[in-house]
């Protein structure tokens, strides 16, 4: 429910000129493929310029699912040098909800979703073979939704 406003709000950062983006996970208990996927195409798309995501305060759960979906490799997990370092609590501070968040329809739902796991299958070969369904279900979904309707 939240990958794809976090996708809008990073895309506008990265078309802004941003290359370095921090997401904070120090309040989520638990992340589905969808949102690791999510960050591992914004990780892809930033690394082309340069760039990088890096997480904050992903905690061991957390930080477990990355891993074993092969995306330490793509995000810097709770990196020692990170210039927010020993700030987390006051820069929490100042942030603000975003505003207008609505939830995409049924079929750019059904599309996020296939994009994200398209990415994770792309990721590492263990992946591929993990989402293989997922990813042929999915696709199968879009492509009922894309028709037009009979009658």
């Amino acid at each position: 429910m939240t990958s794809p406003a976090l996708k809008g709000f990073a895309e506008a950062r990265i078309a802004a000129g941003e290359r370095c983006l921090v997401i904070d996970l120090g309040a989520c208990t638990g992340m589905d493929s969808t949102f690791m996927g999510t960050l591992a195409g914004l990780a892809a798309r930033l690394s082309a310029p340069g760039g990088k995501i890096q997480i904050a305060d992903a905690g061991e759960r957390n930080r477990r699912s990355l891993e074993d979906l092969g995306l330490d490799f793509l995000l810097e997990i709770d990196p020692p040098a990170a210039v927010w370092r020993g700030q987390v609590d006051e820069i929490r501070g100042k942030l603000h909800p975003l505003r207008d968040s609505a939830l995409p329809g049924s079929l750019d739902r059904a599309q996020h979703v296939l994009e994200a796991h398209r990415v994770l299958s792309s990721a590492n070969p263990e992946n591929a073979q993990k989402f293989s369904n997922v990813v042929n279900l999915l696709e199968a979904e879009v492509a009922a939704k894309r028709k037009p309707e009979d009658g």
